[in-house]
């Protein structure tokens, strides 16, 4: 099975197709001659930006503020540009890891497709378990900062939440728990 290996791509991003409430979320990696689009839930797209930001914070404690690892995104590095065209799957993503490579001084990040019971041993220099597609891609700190800034805009860029109960807010609303799944009749005329 294919294991797309990107060190360094020319683009590394997070986007997503389609209307708030039906979205469909990529990782998008590209060099020269080609496109590895993989499929990831929104939850799944949060949590990479949210453990991507502590392991960089983490490298920022830990070296005392080395330049190497920025504190922000740096400007240049920002791309807020859409998604490539064609979009055509590679793979729906299960498990994923996160790594720092201080050889390199580069963030490893791994995307392995879903399987059925979704055991996997991330980050191996071994190709991917049978039957597995496996996506690596190796990034400079301040890409890393930037790829986790677009990732938090576009899970943002969602349903508003809810003030009382969190979860989606459809254009009618919803029927929210908090409130014993009655709705306001004010705010139905």
């Amino acid at each position: 099975m294919p294991l797309f290996v990107y060190d360094p791509p020319e683009r590394f991003v997070v986007g997503a197709v389609g209307s708030p409430g039906e979205r469909t979320f990529f990782l998008q990696a590209r060099d020269a001659d080609r496109l590895t689009s993989v499929v990831l839930e929104k939850l799944q797209v949060a949590a990479l930006a949210e453990r991507l930001e502590e392991l960089l914070d983490e490298l920022v404690r830990r070296s005392g503020g080395d330049p190497v690892v920025p504190v922000v995104a740096p400007a240049e590095l920002v791309d807020d540009g859409p998604l490539e065209q064609p979009i055509m799957e590679d793979f729906r993503a299960g498990a994923m890891a996160l790594a720092w490579d201080p050889e390199h001084e580069r963030i490893v990040i791994e995307a392995q497709e879903a399987g059925e019971d979704d055991e996997v041993e991330p980050l191996s220099e071994e190709e991917p378990p049978e039957g597995r597609d496996v996506l690596r891609v190796m990034i400079t700190p301040g890409e890393a900062r930037a790829f986790a800034q677009r990732a938090m805009q576009v899970v943002a860029a969602g349903r508003p939440p809810c003030p009382l109960c969190g979860l989606p807010l459809d254009s009618g609303g919803h029927v929210c728990p908090r409130q014993n799944g009655h709705r306001d009749a004010t705010l139905e005329s």
